[in-house]
């Protein structure tokens, strides 16, 4: 009998996504709600997506896509 394959944790895999380079894409939170007080050119900054970097962008890869 074959061993069971692990599974990738969905609630991380819908927030990340792999870039070609092989960089993890992320959005950057703050920016639902509460934006009244926020400039706007700050809430332009944070529509721009952001990478993950070192060892948390490996052990997300162990996570999310196994």
């Amino acid at each position: 009998m074959a061993a069971q394959k692990m599974k990738s944790n969905r609630s991380a895999a819908k927030r990340f996504k792999l870039k070609p380079n092989g960089k993890l894409k992320r959005i950057k939170g703050s920016k639902h709600h509460c934006n009244v007080h926020k400039a706007q050119s700050r809430i332009r900054r944070l529509k721009e997506a952001g990478t993950v970097d070192g060892k948390k962008a490996a052990n997300l890869r162990k996570v999310v896509f196994v």
